[in-house]
Formats: structure tokens, sequence, C-alpha cells
């Protein structure tokens, strides 16, 4: 990875990866409809400080098991959170997904912390009032999964979009830059079976099952994939209304 313009002029997507079983999975393809180039930095193995925070024109960051708050035992964590807050003052666009969400909100001042309960699951969003006029409108009645035990206090100077019955803080933005999700809109079939394998021993305390979760993927899937192309497409051609980038051919 360099901070190299992308080939042909192409816009850079710069995507923090934190764990291999949790990529970009469907969120890819639309990013590369949008016109993006996108490059991957391995947080844990690669050096975050030898990224100029803000030659990628979006920096995407994704899930992990890592907790926002735990860099002392992830140095990498802080490396992150520095980025993050100097793309954030300069206003530079940023999307985040679960953990990325929770870094988002550190960065923005306000406090991670342990829920009283994991959420996990096929499960819904209730969208805010302001959520129904931003590019979540496209969660409507639409299921994905969930699979975190972390929390954030919503931050100031930000607008909540969506909440669920266990937390209320599930989507939050900043302006047209800045867009953060709790649960998974990345999810395809495989990434399913990936966590399937990782962590379906933790369903039954959930009054789950790995066979009910594949029941629900089959069933819940097909949807999430296409409510999640369209949130993350509304948002970059959001950003392509700034005038700052190209929009979709």
């Amino acid at each position: 990875m360099t901070d190299a313009a992308g080939a042909a002029g192409r816009p850079v997507a710069l995507v923090l990866r934190h764990d291999s079983t949790i990529g970009l999975g469907n969120l890819g393809p639309t990013l590369e409809r949008h016109g993006y180039e996108v490059r991957f930095l391995d947080a844990p193995a690669e050096d975050v400080t030898g990224i100029d925070p803000l030659a990628p024109d979006l920096v995407v960051v994704l899930g992990g098991e890592e907790g926002a708050y735990e860099t002392d035992r992830y140095p990498y964590l802080a490396d992150e959170l520095d980025l993050l807050r100097a793309r954030i003052a300069a206003e530079a666009p940023i999307f985040g997904v679960c953990l990325g969400a929770q870094l988002l909100a550190a960065a923005l001042g306000a406090r991670v912390h342990p829920g009283p309960r994991k959420e996990v699951g096929w499960l819904g969003v209730e969208l805010e009032e302001a959520g129904a006029g931003s590019p979540l409108r496209h969660a409507e009645g639409v299921r994905f999964v969930q699979w975190h035990g972390d929390t954030f206090d919503l931050p100031e100077g930000v607008e909540r979009l969506a909440g669920s019955a266990q937390y209320a803080n599930q989507a939050f933005r900043r302006g047209d830059w800045l867009l953060a999700v709790q649960f998974h809109p990345e999810v395809t079939p495989e990434i399913h079976e990936d966590w399937l394998a990782a962590w379906g021993d933790e369903l039954p305390e959930y009054g789950l099952t790995v066979e009910g979760m594949r029941e629900l993927q089959a069933s819940c899937g097909p949807a999430a994939e296409t409510a999640s192309a369209a949130i993350l497409g509304d948002f970059v051609e959001g950003l392509a209304r700034r005038g700052e980038l190209p929009r979709a051919s």
C-alpha cells in the first residue's frame, strides 16, 4: 500500500482491516462500481503511522474482536485513532463498520465500553427521523448480522440514524462525509460461514444454532446485501455531489 493516487486518476479507498475473516465483503463491488481503487492495510501487521491520513479519498474501517479502548493491548488502535482524528479535523470521508464505528465514536471524544450482553443474530434496526432521510433509509425492514459486545455513547456533533432494542446507537453520521454503522453490512455467505466456524460455539448462549443462522442467512442475506450496497452507494454518491469524487458510471 502506498499513498500514491489511484491508477488513471481513480479515487482511492483505503480499507483498515483487523482480521482476515472480517473483510470488505459485498461492500467491495460497490466501491469499485463507483470508480474506487480499493487498497487494504492490515492494521495488526502493517504500520498505520506510515500512512498520510489525508491521502486516501475515503477510509473504510472494518470490524474486529478488539475493543476501541484497548490501546495498551493493541497499540495499532492508538495509531488508527490518530489517523481518524486527523481525517475528522479535515472533514475527510470515513465509513466505519462495527469496531470501525466504535473507533470513530472514540475519535470524536465519546466513551466506548462493553455492553451488558452481546448482540448476536440477524436483527433489524429502528430508524430515527434523521436516518429516514439518510443512506440508512435502505435499512428499513431489513435484518443484518449483529455480532458485538461493545457499544458507545453518542458523540457530540453527530446525528443518530438508527438504534435497536438492545443498543440505542446503531448508526450515526456527521455531515455528508462520515457514516458509522454498528451492524455488519459487509456479510456475504462466505463471510457468514467463516464467522460460524470461528465463533459458532457462542450461539447457544443467545438461543441460536449454527443451522438456524444458516437458515436466516438464506432468507435474510440477499435483502441485506442489496440494502448494504444501497447504503454505501448513497454515501459515496453524496461524496460525489460535494464535487470531490466522480460519480459511478
